[in-house]
């Protein structure tokens, strides 16, 4: 059963994940990103492929930490008077969030077991989650750069919702998910 916070913010729990999960998430992207700008095979090249796979498995574990906060601490009441329309829009944008956040890690993980190669995570290697196999490799590295492509429009779209809620509509959507009390 989920116990109530005080007041009309988020608990401390699920901001402090919320705003780790974002610095994790952009390390991630940065990673990948980053590694073009070094020749293929080169060591920095290479560590910032290993970053990326270790920064997204992190984001696959702290997202059932976020699930559980979400169980845990009731999320604040919307703003009142708030159309239903933009409630299903913010909803679905959420879910669509959390699909992501689940599905990119478990997508890296699928194809890195499929290409045959090891699955790093800080000292530890993980096991596969497929034996080797270049089709099913190709086919979810496809959806995996799908998805990061998806994920940057989700992300952007979420900060321009926050954005608009704190200087548009001038409501305290904004400030229940900021760290200090606002």
């Amino acid at each position: 059963m989920a116990r109530p916070h005080p007041g009309d913010r988020y608990s401390g729990v699920s901001i402090l994940l919320h705003w780790l999960m974002l610095l994790l998430i952009v390390a991630v992207y940065a990673a990948i990103e980053f590694r073009e700008f070094f020749p293929k095979g080169s060591e920095p090249r290479e560590a910032l492929k290993l970053w990326h796979f270790m920064l997204g498995l992190s984001v696959l574990g702290l997202v059932w930490l976020r699930i559980a906060a979400r169980l845990m601490w009731r999320s604040p009441r919307s703003s009142l008077g708030e159309p239903a329309w933009r409630h299903a829009v913010a909803t679905a944008t959420h879910l669509a969030l959390y699909v992501f956040m689940i599905g990119m890690p478990v997508a890296g993980w699928l194809i890195l077991s499929a290409e045959g190669e090891p699955i790093p995570f800080f000292g530890l290697e993980l096991p596969a989650l497929v034996g080797t196999n270049d089709q099913l490799a190709d086919q979810v590295e496809g959806i995996h750069e799908l998805g990061g492509t998806i994920g940057y429009w989700l992300v952007g779209l979420h900060a321009a919702a926050s954005l608009f809620h704190q200087y548009i509509l001038r409501d305290r959507t904004f400030a229940r998910m900021i760290p200090i009390g606002a």
